[in-house]
Parts: structure tokens; C-alpha cells; sequence
């Protein structure tokens, strides 16, 4: 009889003479010619010895393989519509290409496990090849699309009634065919259809669906914006039982809300916010204190009060995590009856909040601090336009404030000390343009206009600044659980290539091996950078060097404002984490701190930080879909148009260059004909081999207009070559021939339009999207949203 040790020596050797081939042990048995039972049995145990040894695996297919199986890893996948992928992976730098064979029907966005196939050849500056084993989590259960009916034959033969395909280019692959539930829409309607089967083995290329709205012809006033909104999971209308409470909430501050609270009724507290701002969460009051110190009183709308834990309400204002600020409307958190009505600090309305009173030196530090639910009165409505006014000397806009001008004055005052306050620890300071989009009654762009922040955008910006801060590091002095917004220390290795990048340009940051990297380091290089041609290119490195901001129920500090604790508290009406917050203070007020209160919050915060981080990443999708959609139909009737423009990002493949209007669009390597141009990435530049013309991040370009295609939201230049282009000593070096992977990096990469294709990992060095508007997702986000502050850092 044979042995299991002496099976196990001939099937190693198999193997290892077959090492990309799986045997199934119907096949093991032929090779090794084993002619009983008893001596499969044998060949089956030893088989499993040597898997638990780790010296064989079984494929997905069930066949037997030489080596240990394979590593599994997750991540996120992000399709191209040629059909291959990448997977980005948590803290990996370069992404894990995927085939299209290895794809095992992943879509764009989805989570995945994936096991390495190849890995990254040494010197080679793209990832590891790899194979999708598990689609672990679907992004997209529902999907938004065109309708196109089937034919009657197709109709009977299939019983489909048509298919619904996204204009979306990584998914437009995939048309969802319609089953027949009653509803028949007409050709060109945008639908949204609930996914019942991905693609398969046997249906590779399309899935299948029910519709779950109609939400019009797609060339219908408003549609194009509402298809987006659904497309990035935004939630619309509110269900019935969350409405009922809505409408069941007085209108009015009764005297049973007042119980408990201290009213500050008489003090001269003001909301100042944008000229189209109907709901107002925040109101200040200043004054100077006999000891010379300002008392600083920032004033927040209580929305948890009426918003209570569990109820119909509160299940929604978590599900939807956030208002949504559009060009042509908001997609409110709170129903309307409450965002514009009683938590709304309306002027001359008794108003219940939860305030936050500090005194702050000369210096700008809290010397104390004191944080109470209270009844307050707006003395006015100001807004930002008429306050800059005031501080700039206007006589109309003073006369018709009067007896609140002193106490604007003083606070500007008051904000400049706490601007030094922050510098001075190292705050980073980025700023943006801001731009509106104008539309009209049927939401067609008609302008785009920049928006400047004058002393008091910035001067309430610094007053919520100080007011979440001190908020934050009162309750983490308490030792209780508490919700946070973290901005994490950069990884050492982004700062690494950060560092090396400075270098090429004779800048130095004196960051030792193993130094943990501050704040003020990366300001400071800020500083030394202000004005020159490299600030912008610069700039947008240390963007990329940063991690992204999110919630936390753990204090681990906000890296881009240099504080140690932070919170958001200041805006309850449109951020859930802000009424939770709040929630959290009235409880630990009223019910005291024991272990039953902490093991509660404990337990429930991790899961409300982790769902607000997410639903703020769809809005964000949702606000900048639509302002690319509203920003290329602007410029689709300027085709032939030659433009001033700035380049705003650097791929092998061409480069994005943005308008004075904030307007972006790809000028892509093959419109650029005056010279055949090489990437260099260690200086973010594209160089001409001829003509040795750089182009950078920052510089001035003329570019004309070639193509506009409003649907994929995608704006194409060419490049006007003029006398004055820079030119350089660089050349790019000269790179061996290599055996394409598929369809990866062919020839300089995508076609015109083509700006969603992944090149290297996490957009390193301006590939696909430029980095615009990052600041708000990472940093800070100066963005206004309609007149709210908007504090998204």
C-alpha cells in the first residue's frame, strides 16, 4: 500500500513541475496512476497535509495549485469601460491593476477582495497586477439611467420591456434590462432602477432591474440635476412618519421649553450670513470685558431638542447625514417646517440654543469657558456683503446698522487675534476661488461668478473655529465619549515624496528621519512659496500629502488647523454630527456621566461617525456632479472659444487646465501638436523632446475650446502654443519598451475625454481629476453653501 509521506513527495514534485496549472484530484489520481480506492484515500489525506502546510491551495475552481493561498486583500474598485480596473487598497500606494478577465464582474466603486497575480516588477512605477476573488460589498444597488424600449419581438422573446443605461462611462457598460412591472415609460426618460441580478457568468455585460422612478424626459427643466442627486444616493423626500413629527412641532418657544434653560434674551446677539440664506444655525455677541479680555458668545440653533434620540426624525436625519447645497437648491437634513422655521435663529423670534461663552485674552487664548442651554433673540439679520461694508467705512451700510457697528468692529478685532492666535501654531491657511453658478427659472447656466471672502466670512469662520474647539477639549477634559472631527497626521512616506518633491526645487523642510511632521513645518513652506511661480504646483503636492478629514470617536487631533481637539458644533441644521453633539452635551448635563450614560454613547458613536463620514462623501459627489454638469453646459456654446487659463494638473497623458471662471478641462497630449511631450513626474511636468517647452501646475496657458460633452459633464481644450512658453534643461528620461498590460498605459494612455482612467495609485501626481476643491473634503472648505458657513474641515 503506499505510503501518505511517499504521495506526499510525488505530489510536490508535480507540482512544482506544474506551477500555473490546477489539478483536480480526479486528474492527480491519473497523473500518479493510482488504481484503488485505498490509495486515493491516501492521496486525499496527504493532499491536505500539505495544504494545511501551506504548500498548495485550492483555486476558486476547487483544483489544487503550488503555494500557500494567496493573501487576500480589500479594497475599493474602480472600473474603466474598456473593462479592465484598479483596486485601491488602504494604506498601499500604488493601486493593484485588474484585467479584465480578473474582474469576477466588480463595478465601479464596489469593495472587493483581491489576491496578487503579479507583483510590481522592481523600479516600475505602477502596482501590483492582481485577481478579484469576492465582490464583498456593492456600491451601487440602484442605478440611474436613460430608458430605450425593446422592440415587440425582443419584448415577447425576452420579456423585457426595455433597458435603463447610465450615462456614466464606468457603467454605461452595463445596461439594465427592465422587467415589466406595470409601469412603461417613454424613450429618453431618466429612470431609476432597483438592481436585482449584476453581471454574471452568464450575463457578463448587463444586468437586470425594476424601475423605481420616473423621473422625467431627460431634456426636461430640472431632471438633469435630479438624475445626479439619485445617482449619488442623496435621499429627497421625507417618509411619512418623520414628516407627521415634523408637523407636530410648535412653531413657537413654549414655556415648558424654557425649563431648564437661562435666557439671554436681552444680550445683542446677530446672525450674519450670505443674502440668500434662509435658515440660520449660528449668532454671535461680543464684548470687552473690564479686565480687558473679550467675551466671545457663539450661539448654536438647538436642533436635538426638537430632533429627539430614536424617533421617526432622527432615523432620517441620520440616514441622510447632511443638507446638500445645489446651484439651484438645497436638499435640506430637516424638513423645511424646521431648517427655515422654529430651530431656524429667525430675527426678533425667542429661539432655543446651546451656547458657548469664552472669554479670550489678547493673545486669542480661552481662559475660560463656559457651554449651558439657553434662550436667545437675534437682534438682526446681517449678512456678510453689508458687514464687510461696515468694516470697510461705507456711511449707508453704517448708518443702517447703527448701534451693532462697535460690536462688528470689535469682533473684527477679536478675529485677527485669534487668526494670529492659529497661525502662530501652525495652522495651514489654503485658499480657493469660490465660485456661484447663475441659472435660470429652467436651470440653464447663464453666468458664473466668483465669490470673494471679505473680513466678516472670515471673522465668523474664526468664531466657529474657537467655539468647536473648546467644545471639543471641554468634553475630552471630562473623559466621556464624545463624536469628533479628526484630520490625521500624513503618513511618513507621503510626507517622504512630499519632501524629495520640495528638493527638485531647492526647498528644504527640516524633517528628520522617524520626526513625526507638524503643521507648522508644511506652513512654513506655505509661507516660502506665497508668490512664486511654484506655489499653486506646490500647494496641490501638500494636498495630496494630507489625509481626508472625517468623524471620530476618538480624539486624535485636526492636522490642517493645528488643534488638538475638534468638533463640529456649530452647524445642527445641516450636519448630523453637530446635533449629535449637541445631544450629547444636553445628556451629559441631565443625566450625569456614570457608566451607564458612557457604555451607551461608547458603544452608538463609532457607527454615527462612521455613517456621517460616508453620507458627507456623497454629498460632496452630489454638490461637484452638478457643478461640473451646470459648468460644461455653460461653456457648450463657446466651442472654437480661445481662453486664458491656468494649468490646475500633470498626467503622462495631458493636462487639466482651469478657466479665471473655475471651469476645468482636459487639454489631452494629443492636442498638444507643436511637440511630442514626455511626463516627468518627480517635477509634475510635462516637457516638449524638441522644443523642451514645461508645462507645470500653475502656469499660464491659452487654450481654445474643442469639445463639450454636457451628458459625461467633460469640458476638451487643445493648447495654443505662444512665443512666451518656459522652457527647460529637464528631459524626460528615456523609457525601456515594455509589454503592455492590456490596455493600461498604451501610448500616452487615455483619448480625449478619457479622465477617469487610473494610471498609478491614488492620483499621485495629478492623474485623472485634478485635485480642485480638495481643500474641502481634507482641510477646510471656505465654501459658503448658500450662505451657511460652511466649516467643512
Amino acid at each position: 500500500m503506499t505510503t501518505v509521506g511517499h504521495l506526499r513527495n510525488e505530489l510536490l514534485a508535480t507540482f512544482r513541475r506544474n506551477p500555473q496549472i490546477g489539478f483536480s484530484t480526479a486528474s492527480l489520481n491519473r497523473a500518479l496512476k493510482l488504481t484503488s480506492a485505498e490509495d486515493f484515500k491516501v492521496m486525499v489525506q496527504a493532499l491536505t497535509g500539505l495544504e494545511n502546510d501551506d504548500l498548495i491551495h485550492q483555486d476558486d475552481n476547487q483544483r489544487y495549485m503550488l503555494g500557500g493561498k494567496p493573501q487576500s486583500l480589500e479594497g475599493v474598485f474602480h472600473g474603466n469601460e474598456k473593462g479592465f480596473g484598479f483596486v485601491a487598497i488602504e494604506d498601499q500606494d500604488n493601486d493593484m491593476f485588474i484585467a479584465p478577465p480578473n474582474t469576477k464582474f466588480a463595478m465601479d466603486g464596489d469593495t472587493v477582495e483581491v489576491t496578487v497575480v503579479h507583483q510590481a516588477r522592481p523600479g516600475d512605477t505602477r502596482g501590483p497586477e492582481g485577481a478579484v476573488t469576492k465582490v464583498v460589498e456593492r456600491k451601487n444597488t440602484r442605478l440611474v439611467g436613460e430608458y430605450a424600449p425593446l422592440s415587440d419581438a425582443e419584448h415577447s422573446r425576452t420579456g423585457f420591456i426595455g433597458t435603463v443605461t447610465s450615462h456614466e462611462k464606468k457603467l454605461a457598460r452595463y445596461p439594465i434590462f427592465i422587467k415589466d412591472n406595470g409601469t412603461v415609460p417613454e424613450r429618453g426618460d431618466m429612470i431609476m432602477a432597483e438592481i436585482t441580478e449584476f453581471p454574471n457568468a452568464d450575463r457578463p455585460n448587463s444586468m437586470v432591474g425594476l424601475i423605481v422612478q420616473n423621473l422625467g424626459n431627460k431634456n426636461a427643466p430640472g431632471v438633469d440635476i435630479m438624475s445626479l442627486v439619485l445617482a449619488n444616493d442623496i435621499y429627497v423626500d421625507y417618509p411619512d412618519d418623520a414628516m407627521a413629527q415634523a408637523n407636530g412641532i410648535p412653531d413657537h418657544v413654549t414655556a415648558e421649553d424654557r425649563l431648564g434653560r437661562r435666557d439671554i434674551t436681552d444680550q445683542p446677539v446677530v446672525t450674519i450670513d450670505g443674502d440668500d440664506s434662509k435658515d440660520f444655525d449660528d449668532a454671535v455677541v461680543a464684548w470687552k470685558l473690564p479686565n480687558g479680555n473679550y467675551h466671545l458668545g457663539v450661539h448654536i440653533a438647538d436642533v436635538s431638542y426638537y430632533v429627539t434620540e430614536g424617533s421617526p426624525l432622527d432615523k432620517e436625519t441620520y440616514k441622510r447625514g447632511t443638507s446638500t447645497y445645489l446651484v439651484d437648491r438645497v436638499i435640506p437634513m430637516l424638513p423645511f417646517r424646521l431648517s427655515n422655521g422654529i430651530c431656524s435663529l429667525n430675527p426678533n423670534e425667542d429661539r432655543l440654543a446651546m451656547s458657548c461663552d469664552m472669554e479670550i485674552d489678547g493673545e486669542g487664548h480661552v481662559v475660560s469657558h463656559e457651554i449651558y442651554q439657553s434662550v436667545i433673540r437675534s437682534h438682526g439679520r446681517l449678512t456678510y456683503n453689508k458687514v464687510n461694508q461696515v468694516l470697510d467705512g461705507d456711511p449707508d451700510a453704517t448708518a443702517e446698522y447703527g448701534d451693532l457697528v462697535p460690536m462688528l468692529k470689535l469682533m473684527a478685532d477679536l478675529h485677527k487675534i485669534l487668526y494670529k492666535m492659529r497661525h502662530g501654531r501652525g495652522a495651514i491657511d489654503f485658499e480657493e476661488n469660490e465660485a456661484k453658478i447663475i441659472v435660470d427659472d429652467e436651470g440653464h447656466p447663464t453666468d458664473i461668478v466668483l465669490r470673494e471672502r471679505g473680513v466678516s466670512e472670515r471673522m465668523i469662520e474664526s468664531f466657529m473655529l474657537q467655539a468647536n474647539e473648546t467644545v471639543a477639549e471641554h468634553y475630552n477634559r471630562m473623559h466621556v465619549p464624545f463624536l469628533y472631527r479628526v484630520h490625521e497626521t500624513p503618513d511618513e512616506d507621503r510626507i517622504k515624496d512630499f519632501v524629495d518633491f520640495l528638493a527638485t526645487f531647492g526647498l528644504q523642510v527640516p524633517i528628520k528621519k522617524g520626526q513625526q511632521v507638524t503643521p507648522k513645518m508644511l506652513q512654513n513652506v506655505n509661507t516660502e512659496v506665497a508668490g512664486t511661480p511654484e506655489e499653486m504646483m506646490v500647494n496641490v503636492k501638500m494636498l495630496r500629502s494630507l489625509k481626508q478629514a472625517r468623524y471620530s470617536d476618538e480624539p486624535l487631533g485636526h492636522f490642517g488647523i493645528a488643534a488638538k481637539y475638534y468638533c463640529h458644533f456649530t452647524s445642527p441644521i445641516r450636519r448630523y454630527p453637530d446635533l449629535v453633539v449637541h445631544r450629547l452635551i444636553r445628556t451629559y448635563a441631565i443625566e450625569g456621566t456614570g457608566d451607564n450614560v458612557q457604555t451607551k454613547w461608547a458603544e452608538k458613536l463609532p457607527d454615527i461617525a462612521a455613517q456621517a463620514s460616508t453620507r458627507e462623501r456623497h454629498s460632496v459627489d452630489a454638490e461637484r456632479a452638478v457643478d461640473d454638469l451646470k459648468k460644461a453646459e455653460f461653456m457648450a456654446d463657446k466651442v472654437g472659444e480661445e481662453f486664458d487659463a491656468v494649468v490646475s494638473g500633470v498626467a503622462g497623458f495631458g493636462m487639466f487646465v482651469a478657466l479665471p471662471n473655475t471651469v476645468e478641462g482636459l487639454v489631452h497630449i494629443t492636442r498638444m501638436t507643436d511637440d511630442y511631450y514626455g511626463f516627468l513626474e518627480s517635477q509634475m511636468a510635462l516637457i516638449g523632446e524638441r522644443t523642451h517647452h514645461i508645462y507645470r501646475i500653475g502656469q499660464p496657458v491659452r487654450v481654445k475650446l474643442e469639445a463639450v460633452d454636457v451628458e459625461q459633464r467633460q469640458v476638451d481644450f487643445s493648447l495654443v502654443p505662444t512665443a512666451d512658453t518656459p522652457t527647460t534643461d529637464l528631459a524626460v528620461p528615456k523609457q525601456p519598451r515594455r509589454q503592455p498590460r492590456h490596455d493600461d498605459h498604451k501610448a500616452g494612455a487615455p483619448k480625449p475625454g478619457d479622465q477617469g482612467k487610473r494610471h498609478n495609485a491614488k492620483r499621485p501626481t495629478g492623474h485623472a481629476k485634478p485635485f480642485r476643491n480638495t481643500i474641502g473634503s481634507q482641510v477646510k472648505g471656505h465654501a459658503t453653501r448658500g450662505g451657511n458657513k460652511g466649516n467643512r474641515h
